[in-house]
């Protein structure tokens, strides 16, 4: 390999090393060589020529754009110009049209004009009976479109019939305690009572709960439309305050049903079928692919040095269409549990979810080498704005061990600071090798700076393009190996054989095998060089060190990601064998099989507590909780705990009195029982107007029951969702309003012409529902059409109602459009008045509830000690993060952010939600949890340590003890601040004090190891509990182990190799710091900082 731009220098004067920028001079980039990579799909060995970088994705031609009609110069230029924009605007429409959404958008649209022919159609009509409601047929239609694949249209029906079942039960139950109280007991006033309190306020209420608790865009659906046959039997029929019991209502109601589901359900599995299988197999191969896309930028963004290439537009698009295809894929695979149980492939869908969950993985993996690709760019960064003179850090007798040791290096780069964004190590060579495949790559001489007999490395960045030279082939061999693999998703359509090539498996051995090798011989070299240069100064030699590591950091990464591999192909052959077998079982029906009663362990100890429940996985529709439940129950125990016990009868009555009522308020302080009790009591405040002799005549005139229903809709969990829904349903409502003036008008009243004009109504909502993905604003214009277009219509039928206010048989649209949109105006007020006063639930606070939560648990969970576990547990690689735990943190801060655009539509006279900060805050929390990944994977993956990492370990005990107890101190500082609003001060602990005393240490054992072995050595290394970490303040016979150990220490043989470990795990809580010291500059410009002159008494 050759490099002209590195030239070689003496650098050494007195003993001492002197660091000298270099002359400004024009990089030029040095070619990788050729390595040997695995072919996939053979197994074959070759060194042909190839490239990691994917193709730019171009954008739309010319041709494909329209044309301004002012361009042409004479009419015929013109007339060219607007028959090619005719031409682009129907290639453009009949592309959508067989698009998903296009089809998706027609079938809701053909779906609802069949559903309106209940209304509009005769023997439909008459079919359903004589009384009004006809038009629910269509609500049903918009509420559970066909738009859906065939396993969520099964789910859909499902929650259909349990919705309207219920809705029947409360209204025959109601029908029957208004005969029961009204009628034979001659109790009026008391059955008004018991229906309003029972169920409506107990109905509706439950309806409430089952929403919140679930979070399901379907059952809230169905959670609307029991609402609607509830309200509906309650306060608009006259059965309940007259004390008849009459079932006409009732199988009305089970004829619309009947109606409606057959109808959308024959449009989705007859029209354009979706199958959720087939879905899930195409989000798995878009999944694949990107994963693909994705190693290979990264790799070769690593390689090339150039920090661009991950903030680039291409990088930036694969990770983001990899985001939501993850979305659409984990949706996929709830949908197609239903048709994988319909068909008795119950086998063949658990294997579909052990898939996607090590892409899962994968995708977790393939973070960790990211972040540790930035952590190596931070390095060079930092170490290239170091100081360019002569500073007394650098002098014979500066102190290793002060703060400011880490923050200055050496040098500035080779060309400045602008040299680390390209450093010029390696550029992928042309192809003009590619037809000598067969040929091995004559070995490119190094020169003699990156030379190891040479020992005339004079920066960092130096170190960085050895490493390249060494395993850069190696490496973009194995990345490209693996990407190959990805690149090639064997899922194929449901029931195809799944077709594995049977080589990957063993390619992938053989590339990871000669990656192993390339590995291990490139960081012996590497340090090897770094111990020829032992006469420079201990700070630059700290920068070599911190260097090298990084790279052997990224290098055990890229490692991980192939074993993450190997198990994902694991998977694959455990899905290729299910779907071979093709075994049927209908197990799911055996119900009682799945119900399992388990007692549950209670623990006080918050911190011994995981506060996430992360063993068990976090339910998708789940939001945070906020405050865990140990906290609260320990609040509510530790008064009476710290109390001494009397011995009376009547002590131990309070006592457990007490603590039995406080249990229950507890229980109801729930916030999903407090928001079902919240919708009862304000459903029944606003439904008592219909049971008051005086006011039920306004009520009925002014169609209360609409308003209602609009409350029902509106109430939602958070204020913030609650104003947004409310917003969506106002604007929805006016819209569908001006479509029905403007369709009567038209139409005059003519049934065939509204039953067109309805369907270009309908076609255009649910283009904004189905295309546009605004679902609440689409179906509440559609709604509101219904409820005036199509009742209007009923009424001239001479339907069972009494609509003599609005017209009878000759309707006023004017007055029926009116009354709803008055009605429906008013339950949304009610709605937001309600979820403001009663018990309200803001966004913002389940926001930084949640987010203070998320603090904590890190806190605690780096409070283990990453490197502490594997002491303990020296037979068998561990890591310091329980089963499941990462992934429930990250469902976690997934969730956060569904909070985060909730509270950003909450309306408080202190100000909007700072959205922008606290999104600047989120993206910092996740890099967090990719730093956290990354160091799980280090640990986990490590094996059994060697008897140099022991030592090392041992030797700095107390201060990785202490570096773990300051980043929980300051994540439990952010957490308090967090949660508080209250700014912070000026002296919030900084992290990186106690890891460069680490770093310290580490280097006083290299100089007091390597020089002579002294005993003294041993002596600083202190004292080591059984948790692996040294407490100065305890002493047990744990330290004396720990010291007869430590005063081992210079027996042991420390090889270079040993001290990876170590600076990774410096380089992780370097990148923490760094992200925590983010998150503390964005509180402290969101509440600012209190300095020490600031009086707050008083």
């Amino acid at each position: 390999m050759t490099n002209d731009n590195v030239t070689s220098s003496s650098n050494t004067v007195g003993g001492t090393s002197r660091w000298l920028p270099r002359p400004t001079r024009a990089p030029s980039r040095s070619k990788l060589r050729n390595g040997t990579w695995v072919v996939p799909g053979t197994g074959e060995r070759t060194r042909r020529q190839f490239t990691l970088r994917y193709p730019h994705l171009d954008g739309p031609s010319d041709d494909d754009n329209l044309r301004p009609l002012t361009e042409g110069n004479t009419m015929r230029d013109k007339a060219r110009n607007a028959w090619h924009n005719t031409r682009v605007t129907a290639g453009k429409l009949w592309a959508w049209s067989n698009s998903p959404k296009g089809r998706g958008t027609i079938k809701c649209s053909i779906a609802y004009l069949l559903a309106s022919m209940g209304t509009f159609w005769h023997p439909a009509a008459a079919f359903l009976g004589p009384m009004d409601g006809k038009h629910i047929v269509a609500t049903i239609s918009v509420y559970f479109h066909p738009a859906r694949s065939a396993g969520s249209q099964m789910e859909a029906v499902i929650i259909a019939v349990v919705a309207v079942c219920y809705a029947m039960l409360i209204g025959t139950l109601s029908m029957g305690t208004s005969v029961l109280f009204g009628s034979v007991l001659d109790m009026v006033e008391l059955s008004y009572v018991l229906v309003l309190v029972i169920f409506i306020g107990g109905g509706l209420g439950f309806v409430g709960w089952v929403k919140q608790k679930l979070n399901n865009p379907l059952v809230s659906v169905g959670a609307s439309m029991a609402s609607i046959g509830i309200i509906t039997i309650l306060t608009k029929e006259n059965s309940v305050h007259t004390g008849v019991f009459t079932n006409q209502k009732i199988i009305q109601s089970l004829k619309i049903l009947l109606m409606a589901t057959t109808i959308v359900t024959v449009v989705n599995l007859v029209i354009w079928p979706v199958s959720a299988r087939l879905a899930l197999r195409k989000s798995m191969q878009s999944a694949s692919t990107l994963l693909g896309a994705m190693l290979s930028m990264i790799a070769s963004g690593f390689l090339s040095g150039a920090e661009e290439d991950f903030t680039s537009s291409d990088f930036t698009k694969a990770s983001s269409t990899y985001s939501s295809t993850l979305t659409q894929m984990n949706k996929n695979a709830r949908e197609s549990k239903y048709e994988y149980y319909f068909l008795g492939q119950e086998q063949i869908y658990r294997q579909d979810k052990a898939v996607v969950k090590s892409m899962e993985n994968l995708a977790q993996s393939l973070g960790g080498l990211r972040s540790a690709a930035n952590t190596q760019f931070e390095l060079l960064k930092e170490i290239s704005n170091g100081q360019l003179t002569a500073s007394p850090v650098f002098s014979p007798t500066a102190n290793p061990f002060s703060p400011t040791f880490g923050r200055y290096s050496s040098t500035m780069l080779k060309s400045g600071s602008t040299r680390v964004s390209s450093l010029g190590a390696i550029d992928e060579a042309p192809d003009e090798r590619s037809d000598r495949e067969d040929e091995p790559t004559p070995t490119q001489e190094l020169p003699a700076i990156l030379s190891p007999q040479g020992s005339s490395l004079r920066t960092p960045s130096d170190i960085f393009e050895l490493f390249i030279a060494r395993l850069g082939p190696s490496m973009k061999s194995l990345a490209y190996t693996m990407a190959e693999m990805l690149k090639e998703p064997p899922f194929g359509v449901p029931g195809s054989p799944i077709t594995v090539n049977e080589q990957f498996k063993q390619s992938l051995s053989d590339a990871t095998s000669l990656y192993n090798q390339a590995r291990g011989n490139a960081l012996e070299e590497i340090y090897k060089t770094i111990e020829l240069g032992r006469t420079r100064s201990e700070s630059v030699q700290a920068d070599f060190e911190e260097v090298a590591a990084a790279c052997g950091h990224f290098s055990f990464s890229l490692l991980s990601f192939a074993d993450e591999m190997q198990i994902y192909l694991d998977t694959l052959d455990d899905l290729k064998h299910a779907v071979e077998e093709n075994k049927r079982s209908w197990k799911w029906l055996m119900f009682w099989k799945h119900i399992k009663f388990s007692s549950k362990g209670k623990s006080d100890d918050v911190e011994q507590s995981s506060l996430l429940k992360p063993v068990r996985r976090l339910r998708q529709s789940k939001m945070p909780k906020g405050i865990p439940d140990a906290m609260k129950n320990r609040r509510g125990t530790v008064n009476w705990d710290t109390v001494p016990q009397g011995e009376g009868m009547w002590d131990h009555i309070v006592r457990a009195t007490s603590r039995n009522l406080l249990k229950f308020f507890r229980f109801l302080a729930r916030d999903d029982i407090r928001f079902g009790l919240k919708v009862g009591i304000g459903a029944a405040l606003y439904a008592m107007f219909a049971f008051i002799p005086q006011t039920r005549p306004v009520y009925a005139h002014w169609r209360g029951e609409w308003g209602l229903l609009s409350f029902m809709i509106v109430c939602s969990t958070t204020v913030g969702a609650a104003n947004a829904t409310g917003m969506a349903r106002f604007t929805g409502t006016i819209l569908g309003a001006v479509f029905v003036l403007i369709n009567w008008w038209i139409s005059n009243g003519n049934g065939v012409a509204l039953a067109i004009l309805g369907w270009a109504v309908a076609f255009g909502a649910f283009y904004i529902m189905v295309d546009r993905g605004n679902v609440a604003f689409g179906r509440f214009v559609l709604l509101s059409y219904n409820v005036s277009s199509l009742y209007a219509y009923s009424l001239t039928q001479d339907v069972d109602d009494d609509d003599d206010d609005e017209g009878g048989i000759h309707p006023i649209i004017g007055s029926i459009t009116y009354h709803r949109v008055v009605a429906v105006s008013v339950g949304i007020v009610w709605g937001l008045i309600i979820c403001r006063l009663i018990w309200p639930m803001p966004a913002r606070q389940k926001f930084k509830e949640g987010l203070a939560v998320l603090y904590l648990q890190m806190g605690l969970v780096w409070k283990r000690g990453p490197l502490a576990v594997l002491l303990r547990n020296d037979k068998a690689a561990t890591s310091y993060m329980k089963i499941g735990e990462q992934a429930a943190m990250q469902r976690y801060a997934t969730k956060l952010q569904a909070l985060r655009v909730s509270a950003n539509n909450e309306y408080e006279l202190r100000g909007p939600f700072p959205f922008v900060e606290y999104g600047r805050v989120m993206a910092s929390t996740q890099r967090a949890l990719d730093a956290f990944h990354a160091m799980s994977l280090v640990t986990q993956k490590h094996g059994r340590l060697s008897p140099g990492e022991k030592a090392l370990l041992y030797y700095t005990a107390e201060e990785r003890a202490q570096l773990c107890a300051r980043i929980c101190h300051v994540f439990q500082v952010l957490a308090s601040s967090v949660m508080l609003e209250y700014p912070l001060t000026d002296a919030v602990p900084s992290v990186m004090v106690i890891r460069d005393k680490l770093l310290g240490k580490i280097f006083r054992f290299r100089k007091e190891h390597s020089h002579n072995h002294r005993e003294e050595g041993a002596e600083d290394g202190g004292k080591l509990p059984e948790n692996g970490h040294a407490d100065p303040g305890e002493n047990t016979e744990a330290d004396a182990a720990g010291k007869a150990k430590a005063q081992n220490l210079c027996d042991v043989v420390v090889e270079e190799p040993d001290y990876a470990l170590l600076y990774a795990y410096a380089l992780v809580t370097g990148q923490l710091a760094k992200e925590l010291k983010v998150v503390e500059e964005e509180i402290e410009n969101l509440f600012g900082r209190l300095d020490e002159d600031v009086l707050l008494l008083q």
